[in-house]
């Protein structure tokens, strides 16, 4: 069986019309949203089909967010480590520093579209939050972002770029403060206002049809990275690897290439260990459960709860994965790996000094991938997402390491 062939018509035939991936994915929420949520299925069904909605979001792509991003062959960082060749989807260059106002302006103008007067999101490394802020700023909607207390700390320049922007910044005080009860309370809120919201989440998960609607707006980066590595060099990497905490930029790097012969990797955060707590590595320790109204792997316990979890990057703490992301591992097309927080903050500190390129942390970790298979293979290539810049940890990180000297110092002998 060719598991290439396999996926040549995988756009049209997932998620099934009830927002399935096999057995993952779904609609699981209280009987009140359900009217919502088929509206905003119905609505974007309606438009995504529709040249005017398509041309217009083709044109805010365009002068608002300066796409198409480009791809960047990583010269120096490559020849460190032999002759493997690494290359970067830029989305730190994305309008707001991220990959998430792909979706963002794509759900903005749905919400136009269907009438709504706010938008409600969650965040946790606040790029989702500054991206729909910008989002709301720009098509005149109010703007509600449900933030941890941890995460809030952890990324004060993004709080402060989401409140100039005009959005609401709620924290979150419940649990361990952190994206999954952003989730949870920004759900909550959504139930008492869904006549005028709508709920825009951060990532290709949740119940239908946000897994479906994400994964395609995110889609464009895939679409362009093909393309433009094929004009640069005229043949398809040998790899290609995004992070994972929920999915989105993920799923927007691999869909383009589910049908190529290439090998795909999704980076999840092994952070401090294998122990509970220490990590949120999904695919690797998560089991078949249900979170936040859908079926995937999640890192739960014998009752079905989620369990806490750490990564030093605020946007990859997750207890579950998109459902997509789900059947893709079982499928055998994804392959799955983690990488610690050492890792990625050599990578990340790497990147900076070998290539003149900060990288958000979560970022950092598809870098430190990338620099791992560029370790073990004498020859070939690798195109990694970059799917954002590293403005909202610098201060973060240099508290806690620096200016990376004692990760650089090794290459530098």
């Amino acid at each position: 069986m060719n598991k290439y062939k396999d996926f040549e018509n995988y756009l049209k035939e997932y998620p099934s019309a009830d927002g399935f991936f096999g057995e993952y994915g779904g609609s699981f929420i209280d009987e009140k949203l359900i009217p919502a949520f088929k509206d905003a299925d119905d609505a974007y069904e309606a438009i995504c089909h529709s040249a005017q909605f398509i041309n217009e979001l083709r044109r805010i792509r365009k002068e608002f967010q300066g796409r198409p991003t480009p791809v960047y062959h990583c010269e120096r960082l490559s020849r460190l480590f032999g002759h493997c060749q690494i290359y970067l989807k830029r989305e730190d260059l994305n309008h707001t520093g991220a990959h998430k106002l792909n979706h963002c302006m794509g759900e903005g103008l749905l919400a136009k579209f269907m009438g709504k007067k706010k938008l409600i999101a969650e965040t946790g490394a606040g790029q989702h939050g500054v991206a729909i802020a910008t989002a709301a700023a720009y098509f005149g909607l109010e703007c509600d972002v449900y933030m941890g207390e941890v995460d809030i700390a952890k990324q004060h320049p993004n709080v402060i770029r989401m409140k100039m922007l005009g959005a609401n910044v709620i924290p979150v005080s419940r649990g361990l403060k952190t994206l999954k009860e952003a989730c949870d309370a920004a759900f909550e809120a959504y139930l008492n206002e869904y006549k005028d919201a709508i709920y825009c989440i951060g990532s290709a998960l949740g119940p239908h049809p946000f897994p479906k609607m994400v994964r395609d707006f995110q889609s464009v980066i895939g679409i362009e990275a093909r393309e433009q590595f094929l004009d640069m060099t005229g043949i398809m990497p040998d790899a290609v690897t995004a992070c994972v905490g929920g999915g989105s930029n993920s799923l927007g790097m691999f869909t383009p290439f589910l049908a190529d012969p290439v090998e795909i990797y999704g980076v999840e955060p092994l952070g401090r260990g294998d122990k509970v707590g220490d990590h949120a590595a999904t695919m690797k320790y998560g089991t078949k459960g249900r979170i936040h109204g859908f079926n995937t792997y999640v890192l739960q316990d014998e009752k079905g709860e989620p369990l806490p979890v750490y990564s030093v990057a605020s946007g990859l703490d997750y207890p579950g994965v998109g459902p997509e992301h789900a059947f893709l591992r079982d499928k055998g097309r994804v392959n799955y790996v983690a990488v610690s927080d050492e890792e990625a903050m050599e990578a990340f500190f790497l990147l900076s000094r070998y290539e003149g390129i900060i990288p958000a942390i979560e970022s950092a970790h598809a870098v430190a991938y990338a620099i791992k298979y560029a370790k073990e293979h004498k020859s070939g290539s690798i195109l990694a997402c970059l799917s954002g810049r590293g403005d909202k940890d610098i201060d973060y990180v240099y508290e806690n390491y620096g200016c990376g000297e004692k990760y650089v110092e090794k290459y530098s002998k």
